[in-house]
């Protein structure tokens, strides 16, 4: 292989893909990255069996070619070096790449033992806008559990349903889901692996325009002009979690989301080793309060608007800061639906279609 590639794109294709190898014993051809000419044009990918990465690239192709290198070594290099062009080649399982007067050699893996990264271009087809993949992602994604004692649980749950895309996921202690309208058909749900999740929200970051979604029973893939993530699919039955979004309320109190959180902050620094805080409302005021037998209490009034009767509940700290986070509205709505039962924050508008659910905790 030998060719000629903008050093800026090339880092930008690394920056997709790189951060999904890793140290791995038994598989050491995982640690690295495949660079492979294909169609006149420079393709670069990584997987982790699970989850695989490709971006493509323009690049001057003077021989044809294929190579797995060390994905972290070449993005260094790369990054740190100047110049606008870098020239690659390949001899024996070494890549040399070089520009103006720097220069390394590389010892690469043989490109046929790397892992087939499969191409989805057949079954179920949709187009997403990239900021709307984004709303779900974001609104979920800290709700994902983090054990895979459930596999279910342990990805969010991506459902087209004709009029609507939505995203949902729960850890038992709490639950996000986000609905984006939209013309979707036909209807089809997936569980998304946590880890794809969170690959999707890194690289959708830096991406506009629109994702190209082809699904199949087992495989997902998200296309973008610049960059794929093609994912294994949970194979599970996700809980039908509609069930226990309470559909009447004790109480509804509006609050500044900026006031709310600083407030939670500032009681959360006396919370306890269970991270409780207490919120209070009986009036115009909402009271947080955070207790440590060690250290003191805290508390944080803030000016409320209270519908319904007074109440009192405990819950856990960070996810009410999650939850406040997934909110796109400057004021938000919070429900105390009864004791032991969840606690609900929604947009104060109804053009975001957002719902956030905590356990409390016992008093």
């Amino acid at each position: 292989m030998k060719i000629t590639v903008h050093k800026d794109r090339l880092s930008r294709a690394l920056g997709f893909v790189e951060r999904i190898t890793s140290k791995n014993a038994s598989l050491p051809i995982l640690n690295n990255v495949l660079l492979k000419t294909e169609h006149g044009r420079l393709k670069v990918s990584a997987t982790n069996l699970e989850i695989g990465v490709s971006s493509v690239i323009g690049a001057n192709i003077e021989e044809e070619g294929q190579v797995a290198v060390p994905g972290r070594t070449l993005a260094d290099f790369v990054k740190g070096i100047p110049g606008d062009t870098l020239e690659m080649v390949v001899r024996q399982n070494t890549l040399t790449v070089s520009s103006g007067s720097y220069q390394t050699s590389i010892l690469c893996f043989d490109a046929a033992e790397y892992p087939i990264i499969p191409r989805i271009e057949d079954g179920k087809q949709y187009t997403v806008p990239t900021e709307t993949l984004q709303r779900l992602i974001e609104t979920v994604g800290d709700s994902i559990a983090t054990s895979d004692s459930r596999p279910e649980l342990s990805g969010a749950l991506l459902r087209f349903n004709g009029d609507s895309v939505s995203m949902a996921a729960t850890d038992i202690f709490r639950l996000a889901e986000q609905k984006e309208l939209g013309s979707y058909e036909p209807s089809f749900a997936a569980i998304i692996p946590r880890g794809t999740v969170y690959e999707l929200r890194r690289v959708l970051g830096s991406l506009t325009g629109e994702i190209h979604i082809h699904a199949t029973e087992n495989q997902i893939a998200f296309v973008h002009d610049e960059c794929e993530v093609v994912s294994r699919i949970i194979d599970g039955k996700y809980p039908d979690y509609a069930k226990i979004i309470p559909e009447r309320s004790v109480a509804r109190v509006l609050v500044r989301k900026d006031e709310a959180e600083n407030a939670v902050k500032t009681a959360a620094l006396f919370s306890s080793s269970i991270s409780d805080i207490k919120l209070e409302c009986a009036g115009a005021e909402l009271t947080i309060t955070g207790k440590n037998s060690n250290k003191g209490e805290a508390y944080a009034g803030i000016e409320a608007n209270l519908k319904g009767d007074p109440f009192d509940v405990s819950m856990n700290y960070h996810y009410f800061l999650d939850g406040l986070k997934a909110i796109p509205t400057e004021k938000v709505v919070l429900e105390f639906t009864g004791k032991g039962s969840p606690f609900v924050l929604r947009p104060n508008s109804d053009d975001h279609h957002t719902v956030y659910l905590i356990m409390p905790l016992r008093s």
